[in-house]
């Protein structure tokens, strides 16, 4: 039996969550402070920057763990708890004296705390608007992505006027009082009625347990490290791409940072929101074919400012897309009730994938062979995309409904 909840808890929830989200979301500023950690600490600028992926790998695998967190404490407990431990491993980090210090503060702890609330809100917001799941991932994730780009003025103000000390015992208090004001807002979504196929086939709740016995858990796991992989190597290193493989000047390459934000940003609003109107996994094929052909650009293209921005734009906005759809497909394969644990899983790709992409490419000797991997993944991710079926369904499944042929959860009022 489904638990009603008001439509004013449900707003309040969705505004705790993305001013939560916009917070968890500061974390990609880190490039801001990787130069003047290095001069502090007398170490190369490389062995900063790794504390990075750290805290990428962290995040990922705490995402996994949050599902588990909220069924024993909730989620208004567990985001406040979030809130407090990103506020001290920030304010911590300021007095790192070492590297091993830095990864545990900026990395592991870090990224434990983003991770912990990251999903665990998302899925839960999500849970309590069924019926406009597209909509609310885009609200959320998209307030995610610009909580890099508002935290870049507000790091980059105290940076400039107060040092490095002051700026991330800063930041770590804004972001912690954010994240504990949005955690108070929010209410624990209520177990959901299963949801109906166009063919009014109920979708069941799969546990962890069982949706790991499927094949569709392994290969949307495959299609969603695939792009991340694309996506955060490309973001990554794209002025470095654009200085060293296509040859263009410093500038020219380093606009490619602006380009990106904004792609990534609009492939969260516009793919969620057709999301809405068109099946999940539609979606995730149009999002690896628009990846597939910037990979391509930077393949097979004649190398020039255009090709190289087309590339990163198209890869860029694919990625969005995808991570802000990527909630509502595992909601339709394995069902809403279980979708923390069975979406942690899966975003443990999250983490693998912004390191894949470097090791391939320093194993190898340049950003060809990952771009080659990169071009051969998306190619068996299109064509999973365009076969699956859902678990134990018939042809005639999911696949070729939108979401509007979902009848809205009644009990939701």
């Amino acid at each position: 039996m489904t638990t009603k909840i008001s439509n004013r808890d449900r707003l309040f929830t969705l505004l705790g969550t993305i001013i939560t989200q916009f917070a968890l979301g500061s974390v990609y500023t880190w490039s801001l402070f990787n130069s003047q950690l290095a001069d502090k600490l007398s170490v190369p600028v490389s062995r900063v920057a790794f504390s990075f992926g750290i805290l990428s790998l962290s995040l990922a695998i705490a995402s996994s763990l949050s599902g588990k967190l909220q069924e024993r404490f909730g989620v208004r407990k567990v985001t406040i708890c979030a809130g407090l431990l990103l506020g001290a491993s920030l304010t911590l980090t300021a007095y790192a004296s070492n590297l091993i210090l830095l990864y545990v503060f900026a990395g592991l702890l870090v990224g434990f705390a983003d991770g912990t609330g990251y999903l665990m809100t998302l899925s839960n917001c999500v849970k309590l608007f069924p019926e406009r799941k597209g909509l609310v991932s885009a609200c959320a994730i998209g307030a995610y992505g610009l909580g890099s780009l508002g935290f870049k003025y507000i790091n980059m103000y105290f940076l400039t006027n107060s040092g490095l000390e002051n700026t991330f015992s800063t930041w770590g208090l804004i972001a912690m009082v954010m994240v504990i004001i949005g955690g108070l807002m929010m209410k624990d979504a209520p177990k959901q009625e299963p949801q109906q196929t166009a063919a009014a086939t109920p979708v069941r709740d799969y546990t962890l347990a069982e949706a790991v016995k499927s094949s569709q858990f392994w290969m949307l796991a495959l299609v969603f490290l695939t792009v991340c992989m694309s996506g955060l190597y490309v973001i990554g290193v794209a002025k470095d791409i654009g200085e060293s493989y296509v040859h263009l000047p410093m500038a020219i390459a380093a606009s490619s940072v602006a380009l990106i934000a904004v792609a990534n940003l609009s492939g969260r609003l516009v793919l969620g929101v057709l999301s809405d109107s068109v099946s999940c996994i539609k979606v995730i094929a149009i999002a690896l074919f628009i990846c597939l052909a910037g990979v391509s650009a930077l393949l097979f293209a004649e190398q020039s400012m255009f090709s190289f921005y087309f590339a990163v734009v198209c890869i860029a906005f694919s990625f969005g897309g995808t991570i802000t759809v990527y909630p509502s497909l595992i909601s339709d394969f394995f069902g809403l009730n279980n979708l923390t644990k069975n979406y942690g899983l899966i975003y443990l790709g999250f983490g693998l994938g912004s390191i894949i992409g470097s090791i391939v490419a320093s194993v190898f000797g340049g950003f060809a062979a990952t771009f080659y991997l990169m071009l051969g993944l998306l190619v068996i991710s299109l064509l999973i995309t365009l076969t699956i079926k859902l678990p134990g369904s018939q042809p005639t499944g999911l696949q070729g409904a939108s979401r509007n042929d979902l009848p809205a959860q009644a009990a939701m009022v």
